[in-house]
């Protein structure tokens, strides 16, 4: 059993930063829904998919840079930038995500939560690899103010 165990450290810290994306990415799609959802009382999926949206970006966020990329900025300038840089990255994939939503659930009329899921997939993946590659570089750690 501590062979078990062991190994899996191992895994987990090989690849601690995929498995906690993985992890943090299903919170995150999680919250995102559930904010659709509750959304879709109220409002149509247009709004609801904007509210979603603005809740799933904050939660991740944080949780992508603590926890995930474990990005460490030095002062209020280079946190502003860093933040930006992911909102930005947030809003192309928002973008993705609208279209998705307008082609499959106005034009060929499928189920908008049923879409929302499929969207959500799409955009996580997609999110991951802005994240990587241009947010919470090493590079941008050292940014200070």
């Amino acid at each position: 059993m501590k062979e078990i165990l062991a190994k899996i450290k191992e895994l987990y810290i090989k690849y601690k930063e995929g498995i906690n994306y993985l992890i943090f990415g299903f919170l995150s799609f999680v919250v995102c829904i559930v904010t659709y959802n509750l959304c879709r009382i109220v409002f149509n999926y247009f709004i609801s998919n904007f509210i979603s949206w603005v809740v799933a970006v904050l939660f991740a966020y944080i949780t992508n840079k603590i926890f995930v990329f474990e990005s460490k900025t030095n002062g209020t300038k280079s946190l502003i930038k860093e933040f930006s840089k992911f909102v930005c990255g947030r809003i192309f994939t928002l973008i993705l995500e609208t279209v998705i939503l307008y082609v499959m659930v106005d034009m060929m009329k499928i189920d908008d939560r049923i879409v929302k899921i499929i969207a959500q997939i799409v955009v996580i993946l997609t999110n991951y690899f802005l994240s990587k590659l241009f947010i919470f570089t090493k590079k941008n750690n050292k940014i200070s103010d």
